[in-house]
């Protein structure tokens, strides 16, 4: 419902009468008590009136000066002085109508917005199942609206981000200004910093799970969980006696750790790498690589190191051996943000447990000499559903670095 004026206001006196500069502050007072649905009676005061506010209000109320500091007016006498002079017969909300135009109810207001705000919304309601949690929690907390502001602003924005978040993740991974030129306004369009840039990094995150941090490193490694990257070579992987390639064999050759970047497994492709067992042992940290590489030298069993999140490379590298038949055995730190790592690589490829598992948790915790507490958020281990408990059981996190020579052992048996 809207007020609106009446025909029967006699304007050019109510301009004289109630149109004073000095009663700006009463009609707005009355505008916001009608928007408000609340009755016209009572009193308004002004803190700290100035002379000109201060004569107004006696002129139009016809009374003496006061000496008051503040300045009360009651609602009662000025509606009875507008319609016994007549300007107003219908009193004082017509006359504030006719002054200062309609006057929205703010009830009417909210619904109208809020109506507005779910057909902004609407479209996340076709994102996947992995992401129909994330678009309840858009609708709820409101990221969408702190990022827009407005239901004008947030329509395109909202519309864009299911937009890429529907193309996601990028298989084979591509960079995120080729996505964007490819897939949204143009390739500024996921520019760091910016409001689209943000939802979509939300939504990434719950998409591939990727964990909580801050940075610009952390944030370009989420950008990276859905294939996503800022070029293609400064994603890398750390390999160790892979075989198929001439540099890879000449590196093999000499049981030297070698770096691949994105651009050489995208460009060349993996299907020329091979394994001579048909087993890759995959570590999280790099020391463990580094002491195999000292320790076996070629006669080491091929390695993967992540060098913590995935990287885009570490994924294309693993997903290419595994789709050529290789087995991948994973190990990790003993905490939750090892955890985290294998979760995250397990939904892009498929691994085994390489001591890894709730009963080496426990072997470990025992040789370990100096503890350390475990900290973090808990999370689930579904490669092995005991492991959490026992690691939430002895609150204790337990590096790779730690167990280093059994992990050494493991590899020289599989040498042989």
């Amino acid at each position: 419902m809207t007020s609106r004026g009446d025909d029967r206001v006699d304007t050019e006196r109510l301009a004289r009468l109630l149109g004073d500069p000095g009663l700006a502050w009463l009609l707005e007072r009355v505008r916001r008590r009608m928007a408000g649905g609340r009755p016209l009676t009572g009193t308004v005061t002004l803190a700290q009136p100035d002379d000109l506010q201060r004569r107004a209000a006696e002129r139009l109320l016809g009374r003496a000066p006061t000496a008051s500091r503040s300045l009360t007016v009651r609602l009662e006498a000025v509606d009875a002085v507008l319609r016994r002079s007549g300007v107003s017969p219908d009193g004082l909300g017509a006359a504030v109508v006719a002054l200062t135009g309609p006057v929205v109810l703010r009830a009417e207001t909210r619904e109208r917005e809020a109506q507005a705000w779910d057909e902004v919304l609407a479209p996340l309601a076709g994102l996947s199942a992995e992401l129909a949690v994330w678009a309840e929690r858009v609708r709820k907390e409101g990221l969408a609206r702190r990022l827009a502001r407005t239901p004008e602003a947030a329509g395109p924005l909202v519309t864009a981000a299911v937009q890429a978040l529907r193309a996601l993740p990028a298989v084979p991974p591509t960079s995120r200004a080729a996505f964007a030129a490819r897939h949204l306004s143009g390739a500024h369009a996921l520019d760091e910093g910016t409001p689209l840039a943000t939802l979509v990094l939300s939504g990434i995150r719950a998409l591939t799970g990727f964990p909580d941090g801050v940075g610009a490193e952390w944030r370009r490694a989420a950008w990276a969980s859905a294939g996503l990257l800022r070029d293609d070579v400064s994603s890398t992987v750390l390999a160790l006696n892979l075989r198929g390639t001439p540099a890879l064999d000449w590196m093999a050759g000499e049981g030297e750790p070698v770096i691949l970047t994105l651009r050489s497994l995208t460009r060349h492709s993996t299907s020329g790498i091979a394994t001579a067992s048909g087993t890759v042992h995959v570590c999280e940290n790099p020391a463990v690589l580094s002491a195999a590489a000292d320790a076996f030298g070629p006669a080491c069993p091929p390695m993967a190191c992540l060098q913590g999140q995935p990287s885009a490379a570490a994924l294309a590298l693993l997903r290419g051996l595994s789709a050529r038949g290789a087995v991948l055995l994973y190990h990790g730190d003993f905490d939750w943000g090892g955890v985290h790592i294998a979760t995250v690589l397990g939904r892009g490829v498929p691994w085994r447990p390489w001591r890894y598992g709730a009963a080496d948790y426990r072997e470990a915790v025992a040789r370990v000499s100096k503890p350390q507490a475990l900290t973090g958020t808990a999370a689930a281990t579904p490669w092995d559903p005991p492991l959490a408990a026992a690691m939430t059981e002895h609150g204790m996190r337990v590096e790779e670095e730690s167990i280093l020579d059994a992990l050494l052992s493991d590899l020289e048996n599989a040498a042989h």
